[in-house]
């Protein structure tokens, strides 16, 4: 069997991470309103997005916020709780998906609204739903090698200029049962922010531990899904069954290693849906019941859905928890990411 990339980590602590939930509340009822006429025509019942999918609601930003003011508002709630100035951030790694252009970087915008050093680099960093976690594995490499001292990573998304136009389009009229199901999953994004901060451990004893990184691609799979500000099309299928298999194969040579199939206290899943999680727990044999949920509430955030998980269980955890982050985006990619809290 082919081997994961594996990296141990003895340097790096989390000081923080926090959210910022979006402020507008969009049920799936009001989208399957909306859709009413569309699934009459294609024979499609209404109730999927809360019956199977398992959300009930998501978030958007209000008319006058803009997804990086979600960005900006989550990076000072971390810096804030954890005791760390603007100007001794080194690294700010922005890992959206959500982007206005191509250039300059999302990133610069944040690094001028926090008010960041200079001397700070900034970046952007993206990779479909594990971009978050690629920025953290990103940051915690300069923190070990020596190159900086603190980072702060950020993620902000905005569902709805993809959400909006699939309901346009699967409005028109000529709609199949089957354009509607290959659009289905835009329906299930949310909007919403995190950010965290990550340090030094030597000179931030009171953090929390990174302890290892493991990641694994099966990029033959690049085509289930394509997404971009317009259009968002899977196969729900495909994916489900190549995102098994290869966070088995994930599993399969790092659970023993690490002992991640007992003394874990909380596993954070990428937040898709209650099909996907069901299916992650049973593949995997994961106790259901130390996966926090939020996508019934906040749907599917994309790369910032991990951390956000996290943000919102973070106070129930106690010092010494094993906590595994375990992430997976379009291409395939997989990665998995403890933590001693």
């Amino acid at each position: 069997m082919s081997r994961n990339s594996t990296h141990r980590y003895d340097r790096t602590v989390i000081l923080g991470v926090e959210r910022v939930e979006a402020s507008v509340v969009v049920t799936s009822a009001e989208l399957d309103e909306r859709l009413s006429d569309v699934y009459r025509r294609t024979r499609m019942r209404p109730g999927l997005l809360e019956g199977l999918v398992g959300i009930r609601e998501r978030r958007r930003w209000a008319d006058d916020v803009a997804f990086t003011d979600g960005a900006v508002a989550a990076g000072e709630a971390a810096l804030a709780a954890s005791g760390v100035l603007p100007e001794q951030v080194d690294l700010l790694v922005n890992t959206s998906l959500s982007r206005s252009w191509l250039e300059p970087s999302t990133a610069v915008v944040i690094h001028d609204a926090l008010g960041l050093s200079p001397g700070c680099q900034n970046f952007d960093v993206t990779n479909a739903c594990l971009g978050f976690m690629n920025g953290m594995e990103i940051a915690a490499a300069m923190i070990e090698s020596g190159m900086i001292d603190v980072a702060l990573v950020v993620d902000s998304e905005d569902s709805q200029p993809v959400q909006e136009s699939t309901i346009r389009r699967l409005s028109a009229d000529g709609v199949t049962s089957r354009d509607l199901m290959s659009e289905f999953a835009a329906l299930t994004l949310g909007s919403g922010a995190v950010a965290m901060v990550l340090a030094r451990a030597d000179q931030h004893p009171e953090g929390h531990a990174l302890v290892a990184g493991v990641s694994r691609a099966a990029t033959q799979h690049h085509e289930l899904c394509v997404g971009d500000n317009d259009v968002m099309r899977t196969d729900l299928k495909g994916l489900l069954e190549a995102g098994l298999d290869l966070s088995s194969g994930l599993w399969d040579g790092a659970a023993s290693e690490f002992g991640w199939d007992d003394d874990i206290s909380r596993y954070f899943l990428h937040q898709i849906s209650q099909v996907h999680t069901d299916a992650i727990c049973e593949r995997l044999k994961i106790d259901p019941e130390l996966v926090p949920r939020s996508f019934p509430e906040f749907g599917n955030i994309g790369p910032a859905s991990v951390a956000f998980t996290l943000a919102g269980e973070a106070d129930s955890l106690a010092p010494g928890d094993r906590v595994l982050l375990m992430g997976i985006g379009s291409g395939l990619n997989a990665s998995c990411i403890e933590v001693r809290w």
